[in-house]
């Protein structure tokens, strides 16, 4: 066992867990942040994929041990109290989900991409960098369009701030 500390979604937090444990199930079963989803457990699907420190990152392939001192954000996390995160809102307005199973590790990932590429996105480029992400739902066209939308409200809600 190890006392692991991290900041989660903005708050410290100091729990005691075994060395084995996985960052998606300190996430999950510890936190009660249900939003990060388990999809295969062997970090094919991208269902997992929170921030550390600012960087997407499957959270089924971090032991939690590996994330102590680090800044983690989650699904729940990025909106701003009822105010949808430009890419939820992105994804909602342009029908980006279907079951909703993928949609929290879509949006995290998609929100890395944003702030990897900024302005110069396109189609192709999205559809290549979602290729850890899977959705056994839609067939990535209405995903594509939210990440090119959500693009545009992160550029405009950034220079807002």
């Amino acid at each position: 066992m190890s006392t692991i500390k991290l900041t989660v979604n903005g708050k410290a937090v100091s729990v005691e867990v075994e060395d084995r444990t996985l960052l998606v199930h300190l996430l999950r079963e510890t936190l009660n942040l249900t939003g990060t989803h388990v999809g295969c457990d062997t970090s094919q699907c991208g269902a997992c994929v929170v921030h550390i420190d600012g960087q997407a990152v499957k959270s089924c392939t971090v032991l939690a041990g590996q994330a102590a001192g680090a800044n983690v954000t989650t699904i729940e996390g990025i909106s701003k109290g009822d105010e949808l995160h430009p890419m939820q809102a992105a994804f909602r307005d342009n029908h980006g989900l279907q079951c909703g199973y993928c949609t929290p590790g879509m949006i995290m990932s998609s929100i890395d991409i944003v702030n990897r590429h900024g302005g110069k996105l396109d189609e192709e480029t999205v559809r290549h960098e979602l290729e850890g992400n899977i959705c056994r739902c839609t067939g990535y066209h209405n995903i594509v369009k939210s990440v090119l939308d959500a693009a545009g409200r992160m550029k405009v809600a950034q220079a807002a701030e």
